[in-house]
């Protein structure tokens, strides 16, 4: 008898679904189609040589322990350069508070796995990072979205969402994805302090903070909730924040390679968790990581990804300005991948990604980023994958398709 594979799968294998932006690249993957879809970082900053190079140091020197199996919390040298790096940004921790992930993804993964029941609410923003409701889904969750403006989360509407119950409150406050706004000082201090009142966590993830093109850095939610506990930082933080990052977006996205920084309490469980995905993160991606980050390469090389992805942003704002009709509106974000579209009520990004599609670009439609429903007028682009003359012939014939469908 032939078994009916469907018929066995666990209830929360219903509620995983496939990544619609992996889906839409299949469509997308033609030469002659300009895609605005992927969270693409910029293949051209790869530092390939740097990597090269630190490689065959790696394994002329250590190569035998590199190929070997490693701690699930990670490659101890990398795990204390990332508690320095941490605190030139105003974050100050211990080994004992990071982790080493394969990819900020599974760091959403491992939350999901140690904290969310059946049935458990995840406060989030309206919109939201698509991965991270990939990844909670599976473990059978609700969402309660709060809505958003240029500021960040709206603050009156969080307190009332917070009076639900929710376990914790996922943001991205630094040029978000999707809509690349960046949540202000006010607002995170106002995060931070009704989150404490009312006993909720805070996972705040941060893949493209480094990222910042203009205007002032703004302490990370982590650095304002570790002065609202302990205002000295004297003590190894156990604050009320899970933070993510990722070598992603400052290195590149092959490498497969994230951190979190939580309290130490946290962190064992998170380890407990890991242990049964993978063990351990690569450790030869971690040495050779390392290797390269170890002598102040990162900073210079960040510095280069600013230039271009500035450059590039600027391209598609302008573009914007020149080939959108009347009625569309879009953020100027000042760091990250991403900019957000709103166009008039009354057209559906999904239906008119049929019409993109016929002027070989593409985009991904807004709806997708609203757990709760939503979003159907919107869309975001990436602006950090595409040369800047592709930019200008991609948002030619995006607003070709947009006049055509409306």
């Amino acid at each position: 008898m032939q078994t009916l594979w469907d018929q066995r799968y666990a209830q929360r294998a219903q509620r995983m679904s496939s990544s619609v932006i992996r889906e839409l690249l299949k469509f997308t993957a033609e030469p002659d189609v300009i895609s605005f879809a992927g969270g693409l970082p910029a293949p051209s900053v790869f530092p390939v040589e740097e990597f090269k190079q630190a490689a065959i140091r790696v394994l002329d020197t250590d190569g035998p322990n590199a190929l070997q199996y490693g701690t699930t919390e990670g490659y101890k040298p990398l795990r204390e350069w990332i508690v320095k790096y941490s605190a030139e940004f105003g974050i100050n921790i211990n080994i004992n508070n990071v982790l080493i992930t394969s990819g900020s993804q599974q760091g959403l993964d491992l939350i999901g796995k140690v904290f969310v029941n059946p049935g458990d609410r995840i406060l989030v923003e309206a919109p939201t990072y698509l991965g991270a409701i990939q990844a909670w889904n599976a473990y059978q969750t609700e969402y309660i979205s709060v809505d958003s403006d240029a500021n960040g989360l709206k603050i009156d509407a969080l307190e009332a969402a917070l009076r639900a119950g929710p376990k914790f409150i996922y943001v991205l406050p630094n040029f978000q994805n999707p809509t690349g706004r960046t949540t202000n000082l006010e607002r995170r201090k106002q995060l931070v302090t009704l989150a404490q009142q009312y006993g909720v966590p805070i996972i705040e993830d941060d893949p493209y903070g480094k990222l910042r093109f203009e205007g002032e850095h703004i302490p990370s939610v982590l650095t304002l909730d570790s002065k609202y506990a302990d205002p000295d930082c004297k003590t190894p933080y156990a604050g009320n924040v899970i933070y993510l990052s990722t070598f992603s977006k400052i290195l590149a996205p092959g490498l497969r390679l994230a951190w979190v920084i939580a309290p130490e309490t946290v962190i064992q469980a998170l380890v407990k968790a890991k242990q049964g995905a993978d063990l351990n993160t690569a450790k030869i991606i971690q040495m050779t990581t390392h290797e390269v980050c170890k002598n102040g390469f990162i900073d210079k090389h960040i510095e280069i990804i600013r230039k271009v992805y500035r450059e590039r942003r600027d391209v598609m704002l302008r573009c914007l300005e020149d080939f959108m009709p009347e009625g569309v509106q879009w953020t100027s974000p000042q760091g990250g991948l991403f900019l957000w579209v709103t166009l008039p009520d009354h057209i559906n990004t999904t239906q008119l990604l049929k019409e993109a599609l016929k002027e070989k670009v593409a985009f991904v439609p807004g709806e997708y980023f609203f757990p709760c429903g939503g979003g159907q007028n919107t869309m975001r682009l990436n602006f950090s994958f595409s040369r800047p003359e592709l930019i200008t012939e991609g948002i030619s014939r995006l607003g070709k398709a947009i006049k055509n469908h409306i």
